[in-house]
């Protein structure tokens, strides 16, 4: 690929002799003999250089001042400069500002031919990183929130309005396997905090003395076993983003911690004395009601509302039942790839059943389905045997039948099905304790602390 090189230098003879070489070296070479016409070439005729070779001192201004104006208008750019009589002060500057190097005329040819090729590969590597970060990334625009649905639209259109904004905070809400983590890795991905940190952590996997260390950071001996420094996780996403996953089962003193970071964009490491600058963006997600744990006090109310400068609520599979079109055929392309299938045609009877399931696991139940088939399949047709769905045809079922139907491949953790049994047998007895309680041969008092727990309504 032949790479562009601008040349700003006034005077005729060397602007026409540097041209003149670098062109037989490969490159495509455009001249400007002032910074007017540079500013003209970068902005308007929106060319791309790859490096930019000017002189220091020209007729209407000076180089080093054209490159601190320019440098937010142009990126993956090294700049050379050359000055027929060079100064301490100017060349300091030059480095500081992101120039490659600093030249004084006469410059030995083949020394600046050394020089242009290393600065070239310099921003060549530069432009490559861009590029794999943006194909890596781009999985993630709005668009990967898959579905037709309104609610599917909504979501699409709410997302790409947050990623066009800078907020501190935001609260991601839905059950479990909604797509939580995609909505979040979304936000991240398409802000302008994508070229930096994106760092997740599950508050419910974690004790709460290695939750604190983890998010904080430790010194030396501040804990028995604390032998060296550990940044914490909010000095490592510095820059970029937090993803806060289950945040409702964070303790409530770590809660006051992580509200006084949000508050003063400054952190203190466990045993440290002094603290820190960052400047991470909030994205906490739970499958539980925070406000109504804040309302119960099972939440900080004040770590609440600064959290929830947006909320994102995300739909449950079972009431966008319509975005399984778009769905089931992206899993199954996705799997087809992984596992070398051939899977093409899905049976009417397979849309069917998928689409009367009531999907308590939601979207993560619905990939392990695809993919169980898909890895089952012999053929181009969808093995609809392979779908192993229970016997829960609708939401209305769930209602009228006396079992209760849970996913068995590690599409739901063990509390989300102890919830959904519990949420169930309440809608059964019209949100009676008493009467859930006998359905499920537990006690009042059994039933009731597990009700708390899940934040769930009853009557009595």
């Amino acid at each position: 690929m032949i790479e562009t090189l601008l040349i700003i230098e006034d005077e005729k003879l060397l602007g026409s002799e540097l041209s003149r070489h670098y062109r037989q070296s490969g490159w495509e070479v455009v001249l400007a003999t002032n910074l007017a016409e540079a500013r003209e070439l970068l902005l308007n005729k929106k060319i791309e250089p790859l490096l930019i070779l000017s002189d220091m001192n020209l007729p209407d201004g000076n180089g080093l001042d054209f490159m601190e104006k320019m440098k937010g208008g142009i990126s993956n750019t090294e700049w050379l400069f050359l000055t027929g009589y060079g100064n301490v002060p100017d060349s300091v500057r030059a480095l500081r500002l992101g120039a490659y190097d600093f030249l004084e005329k006469p410059c030995d040819l083949d020394r600046l031919d050394l020089i242009v090729a290393s600065a070239a590969r310099s921003a060549s590597i530069q432009r490559r990183v861009v590029d794999q970060t943006k194909q890596g990334h781009r999985r993630y625009s709005p668009d990967a929130y898959v579905g037709h649905s309104q609610q599917a639209q909504g979501i699409r259109q709410l997302l790409a309005k947050l990623t066009q904004v800078p907020f501190s905070a935001l609260i991601i809400g839905g059950e479990s396997g909604t797509g939580k983590g995609l909505a979040a890795r979304i936000l991240h991905y398409g802000s302008s905090r994508a070229r930096q940190t994106m760092i997740e952590v599950n508050c419910a996997a974690l004790p709460r003395e290695l939750l604190e260390s983890e998010l904080f950071g430790h010194e030396p001996g501040a804990f028995t076993g604390a032998a060296g420094r550990h940044r914490g996780l909010l000095e490592q996403a510095d820059g970029g983003t937090l993803f806060m996953d289950e945040i409702g089962e964070m303790p409530l003193d770590l809660q006051a911690k992580l509200l006084k970071v949000i508050e003063d964009h400054k952190v203190r490491r466990l045993g440290g004395e002094k603290e820190i600058q960052v400047d991470v963006q909030i994205v906490a997600a739970s499958n539980r009601n925070l406000e109504k744990m804040a309302r119960d006090g099972s939440f900080r109310v004040d770590l609440y509302h600064r959290l929830s400068v947006f909320k994102l609520i995300l739909p449950p599979l079972r009431e966008a039942v319509e975005d399984l079109d778009e769905l089931v055929p992206l899993f199954v392309a996705e799997y087809n790839a992984k596992a070398g299938r051939q899977v093409k045609d899905i049976p009417n009877a397979v849309w069917d059943k998928l689409k009367a399931h009531y999907w308590p696991g939601n979207v993560r139940e619905l990939r392990n389905v695809i993919e169980r088939c898909v890895l089952f399949s012999e053929g181009s047709i969808f093995p609809g045997q392979w779908l192993q769905l229970p016997g829960q045809p609708s939401a209305e079922a769930v209602q009228t039948e006396q079992g209760i139907w849970l996913p068995l491949d590690g599409s739901m953790a063990l509390d989300d099905m102890d919830c959904f049994i519990i949420k169930t047998a309440l809608e059964r007895a019209n949100n009676n304790l008493t009467a859930a309680a006998r359905d499920l041969g537990a006690t009042r008092e059994t039933l009731r602390y597990r009700v708390r727990k899940y934040n769930l309504k009853i009557a009595d």
